[in-house]
């Protein structure tokens, strides 16, 4: 998953980045809020982990301009220092899906990123096939069928055409998906998503006919939605 850290604090957000990139993550980490929100504008993250008090714009500030401005529910984490319960009140009303006061042993950071990621995206280590209508996928195998016939792709193929049927609906980034899929591959044509892609709409059908549009976002990145039967 893609996370961004807000913290003024360079040794903090390195304990975070280094914490959560160990299981999996990719983080990007940011010292101050505005720089957060431009980027925001302009990129798709899957979590936030806000500080309080980091200079121009505060977490508070942030996390306010996220749930008027981002349509999608992102999950948000406040991690402050910051410990009266009218602060930590005030901020889950505020919107703020879960709060832990520093310092926060590596476990429990862990452990709460996990719980918010797992009730956002319905994600669970346990599953090993996920069903999106007529598209099945077997997490262990790394293969597709689709209305019971399995189609043959490579491994980025199989991993792009899951991260988009996991996001239905939600924009991603140009790079979201490179972080995720390409792991922030600096040596990759720019052609190659963009062949990944259109590769995918022919092996899955990806097509309006089918129940499916997979859409290039001008400047932004690709969006894979599920459109809705006629007379249903």
């Amino acid at each position: 998953m893609r996370i961004a850290v807000l913290d003024d604090d360079p040794a903090q957000t390195d304990f975070v980045c280094q914490t959560l990139a160990a299981a999996g993550h990719v983080c990007h980490a940011f010292g101050e809020g505005r720089a957060l929100v431009k980027q925001l504008r302009r990129q798709t993250f899957d979590l936030l982990v806000l500080d309080w008090n980091v200079p121009d714009m505060s977490g508070e500030d942030v996390l306010n301009w996220v749930r008027q401005s981002v349509s999608d529910r992102l999950p948000v984490l406040f991690m402050t220092s910051r410990s009266r319960e009218t602060d930590i009140a005030s901020m889950l009303n505020t919107g703020a899906d879960d709060y832990v006061v520093k310092p926060v042993p590596a476990s429990v950071l862990l452990a709460r990123v996990g719980a918010l990621l797992r009730r956002a995206y319905q994600l669970n280590p346990a599953v090993t096939r996920e069903v999106f209508g007529e598209y099945e996928f077997d997490l262990s195998a790394k293969h597709v069928l689709v209305k019971g016939a399995a189609v043959t792709l490579t491994q980025k193929e199989f991993e792009l055409a899951l991260l988009l049927f996991q996001h239905l609906s939600r924009p991603l980034s140009r790079a979201h998906i490179l972080d995720v899929i390409w792991k922030q591959a600096v040596d990759i044509p720019s052609r190659t998503m963009d062949t990944h892609v259109s590769m995918l709409r022919a092996k899955l059908g990806l097509r309006p006919e089918n129940g499916y549009r997979l859409t290039p976002i001008y400047g932004y990145g690709y969006r894979l939605e599920r459109l809705e039967q006629e007379g249903a």
